[in-house]
């Protein structure tokens, strides 16, 4: 009968889509982006009625642009808004769609979806089954998000397994991860981890955690979980023997939580606040919230093991009753009770284990196998490195010493050259320049010999230009007589003139054997730095960090031997 009830309203819905796809489009809506679409389904979001315009030009919008990811999200929306029997046929529609895209990511995420809604009617054994096909597709993918989505919702499951440290291990990482990408999975989190650390009769931990929650919700404006960190408060309130403080905060929490159709939450609820009544020696208060346990149990198959007690007490209180049928109807609900969680939790355990555990080591031995592999080929990197690293060095070390001993004999030539270069302008004459009058050649001379003892080459961006209109000559005479009388061309001649000036301020003022390369080419008035440093390797030989090195250490000879 209930799958005759099925086929019809799937087949119904079938059709009311169809015709919902034909339906036109109100005008308003057809250039609207999915965004603005989604924000008017939020915000009716308890209306039903009028979110369905928003909801059917989501998807109508969707399939005309072979959308895939949107007609996911639309089947998302839809689910949410329909009544539960219906959510499951739009799950399927929305794993259909999914399957179709051949994406990893999209097939993952609507067979979660698929799971979360079995894991909300408490068919544990369906929403298991989901969460592992939706883990099968997200491993192949590398969004994190969905992962830990993934992560969420399993360890919700060992949470109800009662593996609670396997579960907290995992809400630590999820809420780690989602709290600066999105609230509501955090805060969720955060709960599952308070809940958690109830369980394991941690209640002060579990009561920091709620006070934590409630007060990100406020920092994150988000108050839909403020119901549930209260509720969580309230149960630990039970555990220290609060029990008033345990009925009101239970009591005042339960309007969220039956608005938000969760009777799972309810359930437990009803169970600690009758827990409560009976500490506080009302039995009779109790009573009712017991009965709703039952109710729950009857109409939505759910039950926790630790809600089995509720029977317990139930078939005490008829027994002392003498109500027999009352009694009898409690212990068949009893031994049900049993069945149904004897088989949840074997199938959960083996599936748990099995299939998602082991999938998790693999996946971790994989993990590891490519760090390890990683590492390997790290290490082979840094030996070539470091060999590299280690020629490069004796190799600069080896130039060193050789350029040192270079070096060494440039100095040594260059002090002879400076010697016979002095003895050279004293004693030989060269002969005259034919082409160039004598006076006129006379005339650059002793204007050049001026220039030099006046120590204007020192000047800054001096050019041929310049100085032979300073010596009222013209360029290329100047350049040749200086050609001819001092072997180099102007440039050099410049240069070197700078260069010897600055050698003999280097012997006769020791502060400037302190100068930069920076402040010794201002001083002999180089426009660059790397010209000055070229300027000096080209006159001497050497760079000018050896040469007053040498400087010091001859001067220093000298005052020793003295």
């Amino acid at each position: 009968m209930i799958k005759k009830i099925l086929l019809l309203l799937f087949l119904w819905t079938s059709a009311n889509l169809a015709a919902q796809s034909r339906t036109e489009i109100p005008d308003s809506l057809k250039n609207k982006g999915y965004d603005f679409l989604d924000d008017r389904i939020y915000q009716l979001r308890r209306d039903s009625i009028n979110a369905s315009i928003y909801l059917y030009s989501y998807l109508h919008k969707a399939r005309q642009e072979n959308n895939f990811k949107e007609m996911v999200n639309a089947y998302q929306n839809l689910l949410h808004q329909s009544p539960p029997l219906l959510r499951f046929v739009y799950a399927d529609s929305m794993i259909y769609v999914a399957k179709k895209s051949n994406d990893n990511s999209l097939i993952g995420s609507a067979y979660l979806s698929k799971g979360v809604l079995y894991y909300a009617v408490k068919n544990y054994q369906h929403a298991l089954t989901h969460y592992i096909k939706a883990n099968t597709y997200i491993s192949r993918t590398k969004d994190r998000y969905l992962t830990y989505k993934v992560k969420y919702h399993i360890a919700n499951v060992k949470y109800y397994l009662g593996y609670y440290d396997e579960a907290i291990s995992l809400f630590k990482e999820c809420v780690v991860y989602f709290k600066n990408i999105d609230s509501l999975p955090y805060l969720n989190s955060i709960h599952s981890l308070s809940l958690c650390y109830n369980r394991i009769g941690n209640y002060t931990l579990s009561s920091e955690t709620n006070k934590l929650g409630l007060a990100e919700g406020k920092r994150l404006n988000d108050s839909d979980t403020n119901a549930y960190f209260i509720h969580c408060e309230g149960i630990n309130h039970f555990f220290i023997n609060n029990y008033k403080l345990a009925i009101q905060s239970i009591s005042s929490s339960l309007p969220t939580i039956i608005l938000n159709e969760d009777f799972a939450t309810e359930s437990i609820g009803h169970f600690y606040i009758g827990k409560s009544y009976l500490a506080l020696h009302e039995p009779e208060k109790a009573l009712s919230h017991f009965l709703k346990v039952d109710d729950t149990f009857n109409q939505k198959g759910y039950l926790r093991p630790d809600l089995r007690e509720v029977y317990e007490i139930l078939i005490q209180h008829y027994k002392s009753q003498n109500d027999l049928p009352m009694q009898l109807y409690f212990i068949d609900q009893l031994l049900k009770a049993d069945k149904i969680l004897t088989a949840t939790y074997k199938y959960l355990i083996g599936k748990v284990h099995k299939e998602y555990d082991t999938k998790e080591l693999l996946d971790e031995r994989e993990y590891i196998t490519a760090q390890l592999e990683n590492r390997k080929r790290c290490n082979i990197l840094l030996i070539i490195v470091s060999l590299v690293l280690f020629l490069g060095i004796g190799f600069l070390i080896d130039r060193h010493y050789k350029n040192q001993k270079i070096y060494h004999r440039r100095y040594e030539e260059w002090n002879i050259k400076v010697k016979n270069e002095k003895k050279d302008k004293m004693q030989v004459d060269k002969p005259k320049i034919l082409d160039i009058n004598e006076d006129a050649v006379a005339n650059v001379m002793k204007q050049l010999e001026k220039f030099e003892h006046d120590k204007k080459f020192l000047e800054k961006e001096l050019t041929l230009v310049k100085l032979a209109a300073a010596f009222n000559s013209n360029t290329k005479y100047l350049s040749q007589i200086i050609h001819h009388y001092r072997d180099k061309g102007f440039v050099d001649y410049i240069n070197d003139l700078k260069i010897d000036y600055l050698i003999t301020l280097l012997k006769e003022q020791r502060k400037i054997r302190n100068y930069t390369n920076k402040a010794l080419a201002e001083e002999v008035g180089f426009t660059t730095t790397q010209r000055f440093a070229n300027a000096f390797f080209s006159r001497t030989g050497m760079p000018t960090s050896y040469f007053i090195e040498k400087i010091k250490k001859d001067q220093s000879d000298d005052v020793e031997i003295n």
